[in-house]
């Protein structure tokens, strides 16, 4: 049977490009030094993430290949394991070249020696040995041979898999490399040059030491990365939050999705290590000599040729005399970060604190700082007497600890605090604050494209609506007051939303409904135009809404960052369509969305991107902008980055980054021109 021509990318291929894209960013070489080597860790924690939670699944569809046809599924999708693992490959030794042959001789022109894939400086080994006896050797465990048979190797651990000989015997042994108790890398200055060693290579140099009497040492590096799902029952019984604890204990010890090992392991040798922990050779991935790269997010040395142009948060600047919350009762205010200081945000919070008419607090909670300052300020309002009503996402991945330590102190200072609803995430970025009071301006709202986290705001590009439109809050209470029955929504679940958009009731339907009518202006010959900006875009139904417009001549502006899953530039599909993504200094992370309606514009912007988990599974909440002057300033941004020459690039039909090509002389870099657009502003205003 002939094979149609597909219409859409498969999303782990669609995320792989993305992180290629990151790879090219490391590769700039007029990108700042530290940014570059930031851009090789964010490549690196971002495949670990992939082996943990992708992974999984593209090894379940290998495994089923034989049963695609009854299962009616795409053969193509069963062979996506392939193909991912050959990218991976591709990129690790691309990886490696940026390395080698770009970021380590940039370090020597500024007087910084990394050693490499090499041995220890001479002028650095009397230091490096005295660090091994001093530090390193307390922290060192080492497995031998009688003891591996009942070893587990941790996830995303470093370690050294060790061959012993003496005379004709050979034995096993495995290293713990140290690095989470006394760091990844050892420093030292030595004739005006700093002098740099990752502490694998240290213990390495000194494997004599550790094993005496044999004639014959060699080492080599390897870790296994777990799967990160947690077993949550749809129905189960009990408190969530121990159920988490329990689940997260088990965690890293879970699945193994990969184990990556030194590049020149022989072979038999990799054969004895992948049997040693039942591992099965589907998981294997070689790779460098060093692994857990994602530890030069904490390179200890800079220098200030290394540093981009520094770019401060600009704050805002209030009417004299007037609180954030006397301000808002006269307009909105939008926040744009990390351009404009978040300290705003944490002013709506913490006038919450100390305004005598706030009565009653609720927010949602997904990722928060470690340190978070938000939450803090809430556990002063519950003990000032405010009623505050907190809804925790356990299970936001990765964060279910931090989410279930900052809910039991909030706990202990009287916040009613709300936890994960069975199979259904709570993903919305929204609070709202009840005031005594007149009728009118009883409630102030915060609806975010992005998390309440004050750390991530200094890296991530969102946008933050404050209000006290009536009509939003009240809807927004609407969705609190859901929230705290703790039940999924079913078939008699009604809630009715005239201004927000809420995945599960009305957010679906609405964007549906927003394309079928520019697909009817554009049949009349009227302008018909869509802009649309997301992390990800990967639900089906919404991209064949797209494809029915293209075919309608509606005008589509589109730029998604990571997962793309429309297909771009095909005849009678999507010829009129051009996907850009963007990847620089700070994530692009807001959601946009922007209708034309024959001139009588309409803008959304959320939490929801357009993928399976948000709009089916999880609550949403996107909303509309109605301040005209801040829709404007939205669209002045959204123009920068549908301009940009220097970080954006076009997605092709063939899943490949192509630049945009201009001239460079000409060439416009949106970061750059929000950031300066949004100083003109303030200049303005403080002048």
């Amino acid at each position: 049977m002939e094979r149609r021509a597909p219409i859409f990318f498969n999303r782990d291929l669609s995320w792989l490009s993305f992180n290629e894209r990151i790879l090219d960013e490391a590769a700039k070489t007029d990108v700042p030094l530290l940014e570059r080597i930031n851009f090789l860790a964010i490549y690196s924690s971002n495949l670990d993430e992939f082996y943990r939670v992708r992974m999984p699944v593209l090894s379940a569809l290998k495994k089923i290949k034989k049963l695609a046809e009854p299962l009616n599924l795409d053969v193509r999708e069963t062979e996506v394991h392939k193909k991912a693992k050959k990218t991976i490959l591709r990129n690790q030794e691309r990886y490696g070249e940026i390395m080698t042959e770009h970021i380590i001789p940039e370090m020597k022109k500024g007087h910084v020696y990394l050693a490499y894939n090499e041995e220890i400086p001479t002028p650095v080994q009397p230091q490096a040995e005295s660090y091994f006896y001093s530090r390193i050797l307390s922290s060192l465990e080492l497995i031998r041979s009688d003891q591996l048979a009942n070893f587990f190797p941790e996830n995303n651990q470093l370690y050294f898999l060790v061959t012993l000989t003496k005379k004709q015997e050979r034995e096993l042994a495995i290293v713990k490399i140290p690095s989470n108790e006394v760091g990844r890398f050892f420093t030292m200055e030595h004739q005006s040059t700093q002098y740099v060693l990752l502490i694998d290579d240290i213990i390495r140099h000194h494997l004599a030491d550790i094993f005496g009497g044999y004639s014959k040492i060699k080492a080599y590096s390897f870790k296994v990365t777990r799967e990160a799902e947690l077993d949550l029952d749809d129905e189960y019984k009990g408190d969530i939050a121990v159920k988490i604890e329990e689940q997260l204990r088990k965690r890293d010890y879970g699945l193994a999705t990969r184990i990556l090992y030194q590049f020149n392991m022989p072979k038999k040798l990799l054969n004895e290590l992948i049997g040693l922990f039942n591992i099965p050779k589907i998981s294997t991935m070689p790779g460098g000599s060093y692994h857990n790269l994602r530890d030069f997010f904490s390179f200890p040395v800079d220098r200030p040729s290394w540093n981009n142009n520094a770019q401060p948060p600009l704050p805002l600047t209030l009417p004299k005399n007037q609180s954030l919350y006397e301000t808002l009762q006269n307009q909105d205010l939008l926040i744009s970060p990390p351009y404009q200081s978040y300290d705003t945000v944490l002013r709506f919070f913490n006038e919450a604190v100390i305004n005598d008419d706030v009565q009653e607090i609720y927010t949602t909670i997904y990722r928060v700082a470690e340190s978070s300052l938000i939450l803090k300020a809430l556990i002063s309002a519950a003990k000032n007497g405010k009623k505050v009503t907190v809804f925790v996402e356990l299970k936001a991945r990765f964060d279910e600890g931090n989410n279930l330590k900052w809910a039991k102190e909030m706990q202990k200072a009287g916040i009613k605090v709300l936890f994960s609803i069975p199979k259904l995430k709570v993903h919305a970025k929204v609070t709202l604050v009840k005031r005594r009071g007149a009728k009118e301006n009883r409630y102030l709202g915060l609806f975010s494209t992005g998390n309440l986290n004050e750390k991530t705001a200094t890296v991530y590009a969102d946008h933050v609506l404050l209000t006290a439109h009536e009509g939003m809050c009240q809807e927004l209470e609407r969705v609190f007051n859901f929230l705290s029955r703790r039940r999924r929504v079913v078939k008699t679940t009604q809630l009715n939303f005239e201004h927000l958009l809420v995945a599960q009731f009305n957010l679906a339907e609405t964007f549906i409904a927003c394309i079928d009518r520019e697909i009817k202006h554009a049949k009349e010959g009227l302008p018909a135009e869509i802009t649309i900006k997301l992390n990800n875009l990967e639900e089906k139904t919404m991209i064949k809404k797209l494809y029915e417009a293209n075919n309608a001549g509606v005008k589509i502006n589109l730029i998604a960052r990571s997962i793309c899953r429309l297909i771009p530039s095909v005849k009678g599909m999507s010829e009129h369509i051009k996907v850009r993504r963007i990847v620089d200094r700070y994530l692009e992370h807001s959601r946009i969305f922007i209708f034309h309606n024959n001139g009588d514009e309409q803008m959304y912007m959320g939490s929801a991107d357009w993928m399976n988990r948000n709009i089916h599974n999880r609550i949403e909440v996107c909303f509309p902008v109605y301040d005209k002057k801040l829709r404007q300033e939205i669209k002045d941004v959204l123009a920068f980055q549908f301009n940009d020459t220097e970080s954006a690039v076009y997605i092709n039909s063939d899943l490949e980054n192509v630049p945009v090509n201009v001239d460079s002389e000409n060439g416009v870099r949106a970061q750059r021109e929000t950031y300066i657009y949004f100083k003109n502003k303030h200049d303005k205003k403080s002048t």
